[in-house]
């Protein structure tokens, strides 16, 4: 029997400045740091031992693990947590977005969050996420994404309605402009909005601060003007503060969903688009519409300042650069819807 204390000791009692030394070098404060030995090197576990070695503490890696595991340390992907400099009006905005946006739900009005997703190339492209398929049988695609041999690219563009909990997307294959925006707003109305709100008389959206819908945009206002005048709606919109998009509800319960529900599957086809995007559930009864819209928004149409004065737009008191109503010009108000 081995006498108590025999063995071979632990090297960090042999070298009791080795823990320190690790804990230097895994610090993520001293990453590109000059004096580290790693500089911008990636840090492994072998590695660290080199970086040990060089500052003289001999380690192997598989110490070096176990070493790092008592210290509390794992393995650590990058986490989206930062958006950018906030507003100070940031809190105050969203409050005012959910008041508005109860109210209208309150008073049985229309409420929207709308939004692009990300745009798709079509073709034999891989597509990420994994699904269960038979055993070393995987989807073949195309080694590399290159446009040149894409079929088209596809432009969803997203309206939720957030009461009945049913979205709508609207494909595009051209451009993503404010004509488009407002366009896919339009083909929701008429096709779902108008039968399920036939008393309805205001219109309210939530957007995004940038992009087509963007709260600087001339053409977004002007196609909002013409679409008041179409359905004898008041819109009032509600942007969200600049570098909050996720907030919106369309990201997290549309997009994620739909995201889900394509995931590893290649987009070969606009029909396959349109397909996976119209059968997206969730078990909370998310339904999902789908159409192709097939129609060419040309780019970089100039909108003059008398054509924006024109639009009949009244800001809120708060933050009326965000939040706003385009009301029917006086002539319209009364159009069939």
């Amino acid at each position: 029997m081995r006498r108590p204390g025999g063995g071979r000791k632990p090297l960090t009692e042999k070298n009791p400045a080795l823990l320190e030394a690790l804990r230097g070098l895994v610090d993520g404060d001293s990453r590109g740091d000059p004096e580290s030995p790693l500089r911008w090197t990636a840090k492994s576990v072998r590695n660290l031992a080199d970086g040990l070695g060089e500052l003289g503490h001999e380690a192997h890696f598989t110490t070096v693990a176990g070493l790092l595991r008592g210290l509390g340390y794992s393995l650590q992907a990058n986490a989206k947590t930062r958006e950018g400099k906030q507003h100070p009006d940031r809190d105050a905005q969203f409050r005012h977005i959910n008041q508005r946006v109860w109210a209208a739900l309150q008073a049985g009005e229309p409420a929207i969050s709308i939004d692009t997703k990300k745009k798709e190339l079509v073709g034999e492209f891989k597509n990420g996420g994994r699904e269960l398929r038979p055993k070393g049988s995987p989807i073949a695609v195309k080694t590399h994404d290159f446009p040149s041999d894409a079929l088209g690219k596809a432009i969803p563009y997203g309206v939720l309605d957030i009461a009945a909990n049913q979205g709508f997307v609207n494909v595009g294959i051209t451009n993503e402009t404010a004509q488009f925006s407002v366009a896919s707003i339009r083909a929701w109305w008429h096709q779902l909005g108008r039968e399920r709100y036939p008393d309805a008389k205001t219109l309210r959206i939530t957007a995004d601060c940038g992009g087509s819908n963007g709260n600087r945009t001339r053409l977004w206002k002007t196609e909002l003007q013409n679409l008041a005048d179409e359905t004898g709606l008041a819109i009032s919109v509600c942007h969200f503060p600049p570098e909050t998009s996720k907030w919106n509800r369309i990201e997290h319960r549309l997009w994620s969903f739909v995201s889900h529900n394509w995931r590893a599957k290649p987009l070969v086809s606009f029909e396959v688009i349109i397909s996976l995007i119209a059968a997206t559930t969730t078990r909370t009864g998310l339904k999902v519409y789908a159409r192709l819209d097939e129609r060419d928004y040309p780019t970089k149409i100039q909108v003059s300042d008398a054509e924006l004065a024109a639009v009949n737009l009244a800001g809120d008191e708060f933050h009326p650069e965000w939040n706003y109503t385009i009301a029917p010009t006086p002539a319209n108000a009364n159009t069939p819807r």
